[in-house]
């Protein structure tokens, strides 16, 4: 017994004393788990650690009912949206949450919540710090051991949130303005592709001083746009071509339309150009 009990130690002693980098690993009772799904251009992930069952009774032993539940392990489960969304047709901003519940035999209530550091972080659960709470009604599933989050159902504007373990499912449908959200980037690819090509109209112009080049990518984004930005690069484009007559006609529409913007950072030189070609040809 001596002898036994003297290499129980020594096992103890050797492994307490392994250098860091050599340190013993085994298996978490409860391991990290991430999953993630595009909705049209949103992202939805969830962080959460994955107990088992393990022969266990879960709800109402395991995981109280009628209790926040950290809806996993360890730390609080954690939700990340890229864009705004509705969670369970309330409103959510973008943002990272933690994703609580309070099971109840019949309806569950499923809270986001702001604080991230919840129960392994230290923090303690508070209402007051809810974004929203939803409800939802589980389902009876065939056993999983371990519990697990995933997506299905999903389009191009909706999905749905769903976590199961042991014998229940519980889903919650998320939604995404999709349609607003593309065509606010096709605006902004537009606005940025006017720009792009006057400024290289511009660059052209002042490199090259290929002008007939200069004036397609001049013309060009002012097939997109007018604004007064890409009028005066025209205009400016023109009179050093010699075309003052033509050049003057642009300088003029680069002028009302600064009128009613207050980036408009040409002013002086537009107004000295008006004066300058009044006349010439």
């Amino acid at each position: 017994m001596k002898k036994l009990l003297g290499c129980v130690v020594a096992v103890v002693v050797a492994l307490t004393t392994l250098p860091a980098s050599a340190q013993l690993e085994l298996p978490a009772a409860s391991p990290s788990a991430k999953v993630s799904q595009d909705v049209g251009l949103t992202e939805i992930s969830v962080d959460y650690s994955s107990p088992a069952v393990k022969g266990r009774k879960i709800w109402g032993e395991l995981v109280p009912m009628d209790q926040v539940w950290r809806t996993g392990a360890n730390m609080a489960t954690k939700i990340t949206f890229s864009r705004d969304v509705t969670f369970g047709g309330k409103p959510v901003p973008a943002g990272t949450y933690s994703l609580v519940t309070i099971p109840t035999q019949k309806e569950w209530t499923v809270v986001l919540n702001k604080e991230l550091g919840l129960f392994g972080g230290g923090k303690a659960y508070d209402q007051k710090d809810d974004v929203v709470r939803v409800s939802a009604t589980p389902a009876e599933i065939p056993s999983r051991e371990r519990l697990t989050f995933l997506f299905s159902n999903t389009t191009d504007d909706q999905t749905s949130l769903d976590f199961e373990w042991g014998t229940l499912r519980v889903s919650v449908p998320v939604k995404t303005d999709t349609a607003a959200y593309a065509q606010a980037n096709i605006q902004s690819a537009v606005n940025g592709a006017w720009r792009s090509l006057a400024n290289a109209a511009r660059y052209v112009a002042d490199t090259s001083k290929d002008y007939n080049t200069a004036l397609g990518y001049a013309d060009d984004s002012l097939a997109i746009q007018s604004h007064w930005f890409n009028n005066w690069i025209k205009a400016d484009i023109l009179a050093r071509s010699g075309k003052y007559a033509e050049a003057r006609k642009f300088a003029q529409t680069a002028w009302d339309l600064g009128q009613k913007d207050q980036g408009f950072f040409y002013k002086e030189q537009v107004a000295k150009a008006l004066q300058d070609w009044k006349g010439k040809k």
